[in-house]
């Protein structure tokens, strides 16, 4: 490397050194480290807040709250806290107790997903290699996969049965998980579709979901309007958890997301996260939308949403396919979110997968198709004797909560191939057999500004590489069983200022060649090139706690 591109990078890791200095001593102004930096302490009036304590809340423990002015907004089971709405004022004093270990807002999330005028040929089952597993009879049968989203609505495609369970937790006035918004149904059928209302076409061109035979449990979080927040997110993952054996619940997928205010190990959407994975559960997150924000000067580098900044959670960033069923020509959708993580530096994403101009399955009567008809696809693209009339049944969408589905629908097929792998081996054998011959340099333009973005194909855009369900399938490997964690690593600088992997000692990664780290990334040229470090935008002077929306947009083909 460059001596300016050795000291961009050393300037970076001092700017960290220093954000962290400041940020304590502006915690310590406030009175307590155990208040999170986004809560207006001199504001007046209710919060809803989200309290972490040192264990279960008991009656006792919310009487903390309540006996300050708060009331109990929602119980949140075994997961270590409660959303409450207490005075602002009482914030401070409730931090000074000892038995409570973070306070942070129950902060607002969204679905990862954009919308887009455009519609193409959808490639995506055969670009992952989804045919290979169904070739062998795999379908997910057995597995239940609980999503997490804006509910799933009635569709030819998700046969009655196939949803198992339902559960709203939005206090919707209709008293159902029934989707309303658009976005957990495209989700569902990335996922679970038979591709019952494309019969008649092509077989290759049959709308079908990854796995199309789990068992769907739907929980719904998010509003009309595509909004959530924590305390509904964590409520939903509790659930999960607490059904895990009725339901052989063996993944979860998140498909939304929201900015990073914290390090992961405070932060209670990231904790529930964790509950999740350490009962058996592969939690499968989508990586954001902010691959494109370039507002702090880094090229969309640290974009990476909660709780996919989550070190056990398989994070999932979005490839444009190029409109081919060939992964030759396919790149990195530019609005993929990027890492290292803010905060912590963890290595994100874990992976991707096709989620730019994704068809799938939608209702007439659901915000996006109301906001976005243009998606609604022609029956001639996938019918013989189809019409130029719009699809009843289909719709685009472009986003990295389109790619998270897929590796969903992967897991369920790999836990159904092998039921006794842990959600760490199902994490480790996805990102080893993740194909990695990828295109290393892509450029997009965005054709409603004409701004080109480019981009590369590193570790922090496109993690381990590109989902391979046939690889997946294929590879045994199992860890050792004294470094069995498939958290995903952090980087840092060493004494001469180079940039490395900082693995825990209970990690895989390093235990041995099978294992190591170009194992799981690639050839040592991928870290140590200018296709990494060429940039020193990547490095930049500064960092944001969260980017600024990336708008409705999707990558031309």
């Amino acid at each position: 490397m460059k001596q300016k591109q050795i000291k961009n990078i050393i300037r970076w890791g001092r700017l960290l050194s220093l954000c962290a200095l400041v940020l304590s001593a502006s915690l310590a102004f406030a009175g307590s480290s155990k208040l999170s930096t986004d809560l207006a302490l001199n504001a007046s009036g209710q919060v809803d807040v989200i309290v972490q304590y040192n264990q279960a809340p008991t009656a006792e423990y919310h009487q903390k709250v309540l006996s300050r002015g708060g009331t109990l907004k929602r119980d949140l089971g075994q997961f270590k806290g409660a959303a409450y709405t207490m005075p602002t004022s009482a914030l401070a004093d409730l931090a000074g107790d000892l038995d409570v270990v973070y306070i942070s807002p129950d902060r607002p999330l969204h679905g990862a997903s954009t919308g887009s005028t455009a519609w193409t040929l959808d490639y995506h089952t055969a670009t992952v290699n989804a045919p290979a597993a169904w070739a062998q009879g795999l379908d997910g049968t057995g597995i239940g996969v609980a999503l997490i989203d804006s509910g799933i609505a009635s569709n030819p495609d998700l046969n009655a049965g196939k949803i198992i369970f339902s559960e709203d937790f939005t206090g919707n006035i209709y008293g159902s998980a029934a989707d309303q918004y658009g976005h957990g149904t495209h989700v569902a059928g990335i996922l679970a579709g038979d591709g019952a209302s494309s019969t008649g076409s092509n077989d290759f061109y049959t709308f079908k979901g990854i796995a199309d035979n789990v068992n769907l449990i739907d929980l719904r979080v998010l509003d009309l309007n595509g909004a959530g927040t924590d305390s509904r997110v964590i409520a939903a993952i509790e659930t999960a958890i607490q059904r895990r054996s009725t339901f052989n619940i063996r993944v979860i997928n998140l498909s939304l997301g929201r900015g990073v205010y914290e390090s992961y190990t405070l932060d209670p959407l990231c904790q529930a996260v964790e509950r999740a994975w350490k009962s058996g559960i592969v939690v499968v997150v989508a990586a954001g939308n902010y691959g494109r924000d370039n507002n702090a000067g880094t090229n969309g580098y640290g974009s990476i949403t909660a709780p996919g900044n989550d070190p056990y959670a398989i994070t999932v960033g979005a490839m444009n396919t190029m409109g081919t069923p060939s992964r030759a020509d396919n790149v990195i959708a530019s609005y993929s979110s990027k890492g290292p993580t803010l905060f912590d530096q963890v290595v994100k994403p874990d992976l991707v997968a096709p989620g730019n101009l994704i068809i799938s399955l939608y209702s007439a009567a659901d915000t996006l198709n109301l906001e976005y008809p243009g998606n609604e696809i022609p029956t001639s693209l996938y019918q013989t004797n189809g019409s130029s009339a719009a699809s009843g049944a289909y719709f685009i969408l472009s986003g990295t909560s389109m790619a998270a589905p897929m590796v969903s629908g992967a897991a369920a097929l790999m836990l159904q191939h092998s039921p006794s792998l842990t959600p760490d081996q199902v994490k480790a054998r996805l990102m080893k057999s993740a194909f990695k011959n990828l295109v290393l340099h892509s450029t997009a333009t965005d054709p409603a500004t004409g701004i080109t973005y480019h981009d590369q194909a590193d570790p922090f855009t496109v993690g381990a590489g590109y989902l391979d369900i046939q690889a997946a399938l294929l590879n045994t490997d199992l860890a050792p069983a004294t470094t069995g964690s498939a958290m995903s690593p952090a980087v840092a600088l060493d004494s001469n200022g180079d940039v490395v992997l900082v693995i825990g000692s209970s990690a895989m990664w390093g235990s041995s060649t099978m294992w190591g780290s170009s194992a799981m990334w690639g050839s040592s040229a991928m870290w140590g090139s200018s296709a990494m470090w060429g940039s020193s935008a990547m490095w930049g002077a500064s960092t944001s706690t969260e980017g600024a929306a990336a708008g409705f947009v999707s990558d031309p083909e």
